[in-house]
């Protein structure tokens, strides 16, 4: 699981790379897996705090600016989603009975997917707020710049040389990120008799559970994916627990350590590029 991690992790990191050479800055791949690295350790912390920071840290290391840094990554993250999305989709093509029976538990029914006025109200109001700050942001010189940048960083998905190359690595990520859960789900004598559509499903549950804006998806991910060892498999409620507390510990060990250690290079290539940095 570990080198299957590092390499979604590195696949990751080109795909960045890859999204910053049509804003005009041609980065090192080795910085770039650093600063996501660094990212992910400061997400651990900071729910999507290591979106900031790993910009920042490009900025230390190939002197990126961060504003367009940024927009890339908000347009990496709308790729993420696509791609959560065909997840889910394909998820519930594979296990359907047994995922909404699983929603009907949770007590979630064909009626709550129903569009309420809240939602709609919700909706517009956030466009009038989205409205205002871009005329804000016009109205300032500096913000302006600011939002330039994060404009031009956010359009960089439609101008990446390769898109077909593009599209690999972003199937490449969630395709790694899917064996990382296929491994240790069959390392476990308990688990290891579930097959492909059954991970699959433990596998987009997870990812739902981990995009919940929690510090590296903890409560979330040990609540929803043992419930649904549990509910859809009918593993026994102790060993689910274990499972998914070992999983997600192992998983944030990972993280851990490789954080740790890019966060130390990536200060020692900074000070080595500018000495008088303390």
């Amino acid at each position: 699981m570990a080198v299957i991690a590092l390499a979604s992790h590195w696949a990751r990191a080109i795909r960045w790379k890859m999204l910053l050479e049509p804003v005009g800055y041609t980065i090192g791949s080795v910085n770039s897996f650093l600063s996501v690295m660094v990212g992910y350790l400061v997400n651990l912390a900071v729910p999507r705090g290591g979106e900031v920071s790993r910009c920042y840290n490009l900025y230390k290391l190939e002197n990126t600016p961060p504003e367009i840094s940024f927009g890339t990554v908000v347009a990496e993250r709308v790729v993420d989603l696509l791609f959560l999305v065909l997840l889910i989709g394909v998820a519930f093509v594979a296990e359907w009975d047994k995922l909404t029976a699983f929603l009907v538990s949770l007590g979630v029914s064909a009626d709550g997917f129903a569009i309420s006025p809240w939602i709609i109200a919700g909706g517009v109001v956030l466009i009038v707020v989205l409205i205002l700050v871009i005329f804000l942001l016009r109205k300032n010189e500096k913000l302006k710049k600011l939002f330039d940048g994060f404009k031009e960083g956010l359009m960089a998905v439609f101008r990446v040389k390769s898109k077909s190359l593009f599209v690999f690595y972003s199937l490449a990520i969630w395709v790694l990120y899917f064996f990382m859960s296929y491994a240790v789900i069959k390392a476990f004598p308990e688990t290891s008799t579930l097959g492909l559509s059954s991970v699959f499903t433990l596998f987009a549950l997870g990812t739902i559970a981990m995009a919940v804006p929690l510090p590296g998806g903890a409560g979330s991910y040990h609540t929803i994916v043992p419930l649904g060892l549990v509910m859809l498999y009918n593993l026994p409620k102790p060993d689910a627990i274990a499972f998914v507390f070992v999983f997600h510990a192992w998983q944030t060990l990972i993280l851990i350590v490789t954080g740790v250690i890019s966060l130390i290079i990536s200060y020692i290539l900074i000070r080595w590029k500018r000495p008088e940095i303390k």
